[in-house]
């Protein structure tokens, strides 16, 4: 079989793959019903009855958030089973993919979790890496816990109260999103229901300090506050004008109210209001959507914003909307929507209080560029009454830990001898100097010793241990969240790729990046060790490398993949996400290649057989992590030395394993995988050709052989003069 044919058996395996894994997916992507989040007949549209097991009736959509009572009719008694909720109603917290796990959740009159189903994610690890049978199981650990008890990911930890649950390996970031759903939403609704005890504020009291400030002097002190929504956050494309830019503040306090509307309109507004209501002012001063509705009404409320305090949310209907006729505050900016919404916590069952940090949250409906379809999303910032405002100052409040810097301390010591392992390859390969000098072509183990030695611990506590093989799915999902909305948490989420990417960042930009590729990337260490080892049994007669010319047009099959990858994600990062399965990295380290459907295991297995007789030939052809690290290359700061005799001998150029030597003897640092061969010659007064000339020619002429300088070439002789003779 021809090398070109065997590459299309390999292709033609992970297209056969593609498509049986789209047709086994259920959730992955579904179409769910266009009005779910708006019906009030919720268990019309979604099976309620799998997640509240002997509920034969529902109700609509009640409370706030939603949820619906499920009850069961026995001996003709109607009974209240429990409670279904969609997560979707109550929290919009993004998975791996920057989209929610839309989930189903049922919880029993005492609390505990009595069922839960996906109906729609968009994880692609768990449509072509993971079946979606191991999130349906990893669900199933939630059955029978009380909502109110301390889960997390991870071991259980008694001594803290913490209740352990199983992770999925290679998809924790999903998992970890799953579990804030579940105990969000969870909670949410057993608050509201009287399962668990609702949060009591204390009220704020105020200072008033008869300070009269402009509009630029409260949003410097933190009393007006901005919430700006990019269209591209919402799916469309991306302008200069916001979809909606929108200005909000707290009008209770008298400075900041006064401030804001001006006395008599103050004082009136606060002869209205009730002594536990509170009033809070919007504006829009940029974009055309309207914060006051849409198309989406749901039952005369103000679908569009809600303030969040804690696990309780406000919303407003028609009577919590008064005008707002004017800014009474020098410097405000033009508007053209206005309103003052007033929070009643007693009719919601929650407490609120101005004492402590609330949120504004805006509802856009955020569009689906690869499906079209709509869905809610939304937009938040924080807002907290300035310390000189209130009695006391600002209560103190433990925040929770976020999931992502529990992960940090949980794994600290994994973490740890990872980042080690990054700082010591960085290190060895500055000093790459004194290991090339100390090395020969002969006995290369001064370089090669490191660079086996790292290779062996990417293989095994990186790649199959940590599960930290980066991947071209990575570039492609911070490519789009660097084009609509960028979130820390969800890359903080997984320690160890996001130390890797920083690793890879930077040593790109100083030494290009082989120093990833050749030292590094576990498949490419498992790919070249193969080929190392194949020669060690005595297969090296049948190792081969491509004529130049074939590898010179090869080379750019890799580039027509990242760019077809990145041009294919733009309209739809599903596809995109699928077709990434061109990279191998998922079965042979992820998930196992005797864990997978045969197409998948033959293309993984396929290349790193081939690896045994061609050196990296992923890597070399296919890889579009590759090539996206290979064009920053270019502009790496720090490049490998060159002599002057380097653009007519030939000697590195046939030993460079990865052929990234032209003709005219110059390195290609985005084919280099930095081996150090040619370092290694370079100093080298027995292999290099123009020091083993000077060498002869010194040794003929009975000229001492002086170091070798920095420029590759023995430091020159220089004459001495003779000593004066000594006189009588």
């Amino acid at each position: 079989m021809t090398i070109p044919a065997f590459f299309r058996t390999l292709l033609t395996g992970a297209v056969v793959a593609l498509l049986s894994a789209s047709a086994m997916a259920d959730a992955y992507n579904a179409q769910l019903p266009a009005d779910l989040d708006t019906n009030p007949d919720l268990c019309s549209l979604v099976p309620c009855a799998e997640v509240l097991p002997g509920a034969t009736e529902f109700s609509a959509r009640k409370g706030r958030p939603y949820y619906v009572e499920g009850y069961a009719h026995t001996n003709g008694q109607r009974t209240l089973v429990g409670y279904v909720m969609l997560s979707t109603d109550i929290t919009n917290i993004p998975a791996y993919s920057g989209k929610p796990v839309v989930t189903l959740i049922g919880m029993d009159t005492n609390g505990h979790f009595a069922g839960v189903k996906i109906l729609k994610h968009s994880e692609p690890i768990l449509l072509l890496g993971i079946p979606e049978s191991a999130l349906i199981k990893f669900n199933e650990q939630y059955l029978g816990k009380f909502v109110g008890d301390n889960i997390e990911i991870g071991r259980n930890r008694p001594e803290d109260n913490i209740i352990g649950l199983d992770a999925i390996s290679g998809a924790t970031v999903t998992v970890i999103a799953q579990n804030q759903v579940m105990m969000t939403a969870g909670a949410a609704v057993a608050r509201q229901v009287g399962i668990l005890p609702p949060v009591v504020r204390e009220p704020a009291r105020f200072i008033e300090t008869g300070a009269k400030l402009d509009w630029n002097a409260l949003v410097q002190e933190g009393s007006i506050q901005r919430l700006t929504v990019r269209p591209e956050q919402v799916g469309l494309e991306r302008s200069s004008e916001p979809f909606i830019d929108l200005w909000f503040g707290y009008l209770n306090q008298p400075d900041i109210g006064r401030a804001v509307l001006g006395d008599a309109a103050w004082r009136n507004l606060m002869s209205r209001l009730g002594e536990t209501e509170h009033a809070i002012f919007v504006i829009r001063s940029g974009g055309k959507e309207s914060f006051k509705g849409s198309g989406f009404v749901r039952g005369g409320i103000y679908d569009r914003v809600q303030i969040r305090q804690g696990a309780d949310t406000f919303t407003f209907r028609d009577l919590d909307y008064l005008n707002l006729y004017g800014l009474a505050a020098a410097g405000a900016p033009p508007y053209d929507e206005s309103a003052i919404f007033i929070i009643r916590p007693e009719h919601q069952g929650a407490s609120f209080s101005a004492a402590y940090p609330w949120k504004f949250v805006f509802l856009g409906n955020r569009i689906d560029r690869a499906t079209g379809q709509r869905s809610f999303a939304n937009f938040d910032t924080e807002y907290w009454l300035p310390a000189k405002y209130l009695e006391g100052g600002r209560p103190h409040i433990e925040r929770p830990v976020p999931p992502w810097l529990r992960v940090w301390k949980t794994r600290a010591l994994e973490i740890g001898l990872f980042a080690a392992l990054l700082v010591a390859v960085g290190v060895v390969y500055a000093n790459r100097d004194r290991l090339t000098r100390a090395s020969t072509q002969k006995n290369k183990w001064p370089v090669n010793a490191f660079k086996y030695t790292a290779w062996l611990i990417s293989i095994g506590y990186v790649g199959f241990y940590l599960l930290a093989q980066p991947s071209i799915t990575q570039v492609l999902t911070w490519f789009h969240a660097l084009l609509f909305q960028w979130q820390w948490e969800l890359f903080l989420t997984d320690p160890f790729i996001f130390l890797f990417w920083i690793f890879i960042i930077v040593t790109v930009f100083l030494w290009g990046r082989g120093l990833f590729c050749g030292w590094l990337c576990p498949f490419g260490s498992l790919s070249e060790l193969l080929y190392k080892i194949g020669g060690a049994i005595g297969l090296e007669r049948f190792q081969f490398k491509l004529s130049k010319p074939v590898h010179d047009k090869l080379k750019w099959v890799k580039y027509a993949v990242f760019f077809g990858l990145l041009g294919v994600s733009v309209f739809s990062m599903t596809l995109a996400e699928m077709l990434a399965e061109v990279e191998p990295f998922k079965t042979t380290f992820l998930v196992g290649l005797f864990n997978r459907s045969w197409p998948y295991t033959l293309f993984a297995a396929g290349l790193l057989g081939l690896s045994i007789f061609i050196e990296r030939p992923f890597c070399k052809y296919l890889c579009p992590l590759g090539a996206s690290l290979a064009m920053p290359s270019t502009f790496r700061w720090f490049g490998l030395k060159r002599k002057q005799e380097c653009d007519s001998c030939k000697a590195c150029a046939v030993g460079c394993g990865s052929l990234a030597i032209d003709k005219d003897g110059r390195i290609d640092p985005r084919e280099c995988l930095l081996c150090l061969d040619c370092m290694v010659l370079y100093t080298d007064d027995h292999a290099c050709p123009p020091l083993a000339a000077e060498r002869k020619r010194r040794s003929k002429s009975g000229l001492p052989l002086t170091p070798i300088g920095a420029d590759g070439y023995f430091i020159p002789v220089k004459p001495v003069p003779a000593d004066k003779p000594v006189t009588a």
